[in-house]
């Protein structure tokens, strides 16, 4: 019986990220810290010392988890139970259709194909923070036989279950974590995802910032694992490109007035203002078109970046721009029509956004077949073979559905699979090494359309 042993090592180096042929290649980056109080700010020719987040302490330690799995496939006979915790209610509540049903498109398929592997998918709320749905989800999921946790969207969710997750010796999963903090996580090895760290996204919205012609930015940021370290990428890439961060409020989750988060930007009076936050944004947009803030010196990520067609005026966000984890949605269509007749088949409402459902329908599909190629679903086992199917070890046929890799596996080659996110190819740490960050920008009718990818 072959023995299959995987090192993981987080590494250091200075919060880099090489952009290439719309891939990304990630080598350490920052991640949680203690912030500032909610409404902190700093302003003016003393913004670098009032900046009420300290990215340097975000830096994750070096980490090297090692274990063994002695179990060997192909697997002939597995059902895999998987939970979700993913966002049915809180302030991520937008993004749960596309992931919740992306989840579900991929199970279907996977158990359609009929190769080995059945697909025991049990859904779940992670809420948010301020409701702690989580703190009844995930020991249900658990109780009932999971292995593996698909989730949360939100990174400063996922840190309040994580250690619950690995003491279970179970995957957790996540299609939209982007905090650089689960890079150096003392995970066991058993955390992973699908969507890349902010050292990514952080860069390309500075530089897009800084290219739109603002010489000041002013923030207003979620104060979390996410909010924080995305404001220091920004920030980092920002400056680089020669601007100057002059403002940043920090607010906490649960808040429900802005007013004096706003107030602290605004008077700083900044070329632009990067809004870092989730569902929250509804309540500040209001307030700063009201004081005559232009909406074109707005940038959005992917924690905020929705459809507002049916909450705001027309008009008020045209010209607004925002990033977050994507490839060419035309690259993509006949993934997002598949999905779509999927999902309002079923009898639900049609998906309004998109947003991380490549990221989900990719979880579940790697689970599968890493359970597949160790012929167990035991966590430390799929977690020893997530790399090796996600063309992490460097070999490997390429393939770009679970049907067409599982044939790979049951004939004892290695497959290489190419998901609808993108090629992945997680590193030692868990992290895609191999990933893009689209930019998007508003239109008369508040919704969002491609640009690019940065």
């Amino acid at each position: 019986m072959g023995v299959l042993t995987r090192s993981r090592t987080a590494k250091v180096l200075g919060g880099i990220a090489v952009i290439g042929a719309s891939a990304l290649v990630l080598a350490g980056c920052a991640g949680g810290s203690e912030p500032a109080a909610s409404g902190d700010a700093g302003g003016g020719d003393s913004a670098a010392a009032d900046f009420p987040i300290d990215c340097a302490a975000a830096e994750p330690a070096s980490y090297t988890p090692e274990y063994s799995s002695t179990s060997t496939g192909p697997g002939t006979d597995l059902t895999y139970t998987i939970g979700t915790a993913l966002p049915q209610t809180g302030n991520l509540a937008f993004l749960g259709p596309p992931e919740i049903s992306a989840t579900e498109f991929a199970a279907s398929q996977i158990n359609a194909a009929a190769k080995g592997i059945t697909i025991d998918l049990k859904q779940g709320d992670s809420g948010d923070t301020d409701n702690k749905a989580y703190e009844t989800e995930i020991p249900r999921l658990l109780g009932e036989g999971a292995t593996a946790i698909v989730g949360a969207a939100s990174s400063g969710t996922s840190l309040q279950f994580i250690d619950q997750v690995i003491a279970a010796g179970a995957v957790q999963f996540s299609p939209a974590n982007t905090s650089a903090a689960f890079t150096g996580y003392e995970d066991k090895g058993l955390y992973w995802r699908t969507a890349p760290s902010d050292v990514l996204q952080g860069e390309v919205l500075g530089n897009l910032i800084g290219a739109d012609g603002n010489e000041t930015l002013g923030m207003i940021v979620l104060n979390d694992s996410y909010g924080t370290g995305l404001a220091c990428f920004t920030k980092a890439a920002f400056e680089a490109a020669g601007g100057e961060v002059v403002a940043t409020s920090l607010y906490n989750t649960g808040d429900t007035n802005f007013s004096a988060q706003v107030e602290d930007v605004l008077a700083a009076g900044p070329d632009a203002i990067a809004l870092i936050t989730f569902e929250e944004v509804k309540t500040i947009i209001p307030e700063l078109i009201g004081a005559d803030f232009a909406a074109d010196k707005l940038y959005f990520v992917d924690g905020n970046l929705a459809n507002f067609s049916e909450d705001f005026e027309a008009g008020t966000l045209a010209g607004a721009k925002g990033t977050y984890p994507a490839v060419d949605p035309a690259s993509i269509s006949s993934f997002r029509d598949e999905l779509q007749a999927f999902w309002t088949g079923a009898g639900n409402a049609e998906l309004q956004d998109y947003t991380y459902a490549p990221e989900s329908y990719d979880a579940v599909v790697l689970l599968a077949l890493a359970a597949l190629q160790a012929g167990s679903t035991a966590g430390p086992d799929v977690a020893a073979n997530l790399q090796a199917v996600s063309g992490g070890a460097g070999d490997g046929t390429k393939c770009t559905t679970f049907a067409e890799c599982a044939d790979l596996i049951i004939a004892g080659e290695a497959a290489d699979y190419d998901g609808v996110s993108g090629p992945i190819t997680f590193n030692e740490v868990g992290d895609p090494t191999e990933a893009s960050i689209g930019v998007f920008e508003y239109g008369d009718d508040n919704n969002y359309e491609f640009v690019r990818v940065g």
